[in-house]
């Protein structure tokens, strides 16, 4: 069985091709009985290949992507192996949108159980804030429905705590009324880069919540490395753009894409970028903002690109997402901030040592102004000093839950702490001030993204 990631070889034993809760429940249990490890397919993205272990039985679910809209109630109900691409295809004719991620492939129930930034996190929060209930199977193999009333402490954990509590089945997902963004690209070169990036730090020190900003240090079309900034407005078509047209102005641009349309056709267009056989690394931190220090530790890493597929990529954290309490859901990074995903990516096995130096290079330059912790969803099994710090204040009430709810461990999707972190061990954050410069140069045109 193939992963989104060719660097993950594994050879489960047993493969359960899942059509509905009962094969899950019947995959669960034969398991336990054999004392095999247990691992759960959605849509196969998790870089660390948590979907497969060597002689471990794998519950697939891709034959369970059916999807469900409910137009009034803004509600989808999705199977445990829909797509991101799957939700937003449906939702589509009725003029709605789903909280997902930047690429369409990905499994919407991994990424909203890890979390799950997005385009429209300022607007409607994280993928995960937006999950209404759930259907899950335990590790006893019994089904139960959560939600915010039934089984709360199950449904606080899915929000945030990963897969690490049951097999979601099918959840229940709050949809918005988004029929159509302006996004694209702008893209400036490397020679730019703090001008570019000290303007940024303004611009989203001010952003509304329909605007929500990705951006990056990555290769360029001439393959030379560039600074890319990515922004989805999803205010209304006669609302004031200012702030998104501004992003045109941090610097002199060698190019501006953007244009409008259905979140759905841009989630699309990116497909082709990331198809699945690429060997991939990937590392994490997260930083309040772009000090002069941490642009600089873009700057030097990404004039240093392991490979030309290669990037360090930046989402945007605010508005909707940065109004949830931190005690609200088991995700508890929810002071505005940036997300880095450190992406080393190469075409074929040669050269991993070197992605991986660069990407624990890169982690290491930042980790002096990062937040303690680091995103969920791509922490590693040995990003173990971060994983401690990932759910802050909330570890320990996600411990209790895992020893109560699935003690024999039977799930692990993406690593949990195995002790409540002490406040002395967390990192140090440095706030100093940078300048913003402005420049002029606009063109619409069409989309292209460089990474997701």
């Amino acid at each position: 069985m193939a992963l989104w990631n060719a660097a993950v070889v594994r050879r489960p034993a047993v493969v359960v091709r899942c059509a509905d809760v009962a094969d899950v429940q019947a995959g669960v249990r034969t398991a336990r009985e054999f004392g095999l490890p247990l691992t759960v397919r959605g849509g196969g993205h998790d870089w660390a290949g948590s979907a497969l272990r060597d002689g471990g039985l794998t519950l697939d679910l891709s034959g369970m992507r059916d999807v469900r809209v409910d137009p009034e109630r803004r509600h989808a109900v999705v199977g445990g192996g829909a797509t991101a691409g799957d939700v937003l295809a449906a939702a589509e004719p009725f003029g709605l949108v789903a909280a997902t991620g930047t690429i369409g492939s990905v499994g919407i129930v991994g990424l909203t159980l890890g979390g799950g930034y997005g385009p429209l996190a300022g607007r409607a929060g994280l993928a995960a804030d937006n999950l209404v209930g759930a259907e899950v199977v335990l590790a006893d193999g019994s089904v139960v429905d959560t939600d915010a009333e039934h089984e709360p402490d199950l449904f606080w954990a899915l929000r945030g705590g990963g897969g690490n509590f049951g097999v979601v089945v099918s959840a229940r997902i709050r949809l918005h009324a988004v029929p159509s963004v302006v996004t694209g690209v702008v893209l400036y070169p490397r020679t730019q880069a703090e001008q570019v990036f000290g303007g940024l730090r303004e611009a989203l020190a001010a952003s509304p919540d329909e605007l929500t900003v990705q951006s990056a240090v990555g290769a360029g079309p001439d393959g030379e490395p560039a600074v890319m900034v990515l922004p989805t407005w999803s205010g209304a078509a006669d609302a004031d753009d200012a702030p998104l047209q501004a992003l045109t102005r941090l610097g002199t641009p060698l190019a501006v894409q953007l244009d409008s349309g259905p979140l759905a056709a841009a989630i699309a267009a990116r497909e082709a970028m990331f198809p699945p056989g690429r060997h991939i690394t990937m590392g994490t931190r997260s930083v309040r903002e772009l000090t002069p220090e941490v642009v600089a530790a873009l700057t030097q890493h990404g004039a240093a690109l392991p490979s030309p597929l290669s990037a360090l990529s930046l989402h945007h954290f605010h508005g909707a997402a940065a109004r949830i309490p931190a005690s609200a859901t088991a995700f508890a990074a929810r002071e505005p901030h940036l997300m880095v995903e450190l992406i080393a990516v190469r075409t074929d096995a040669a050269g991993g040592e070197a992605h991986r130096r660069w990407i624990e290079s890169a982690s290491a330059a930042l980790a002096p102004y990062a937040l303690p912790g680091g995103y969920p969803n791509l922490l590693g099994p040995d990003d173990t000093a971060q994983t401690a710090h990932a759910y802050g204040p909330n570890t320990a009430r996600l411990l209790k839950l895992k020893s109560t709810i699935d003690p024999d461990a039977v799930f692990s999707a993406i690593p949990l702490p195995t002790t409540t972190p002490s406040a002395a061990s967390r990192n140090v954050h440095r706030r100093p001030r940078c300048v913003a410069v402005r420049a002029r140069g606009v063109r619409r045109g069409a989309w292209w993204f460089p990474l997701g």
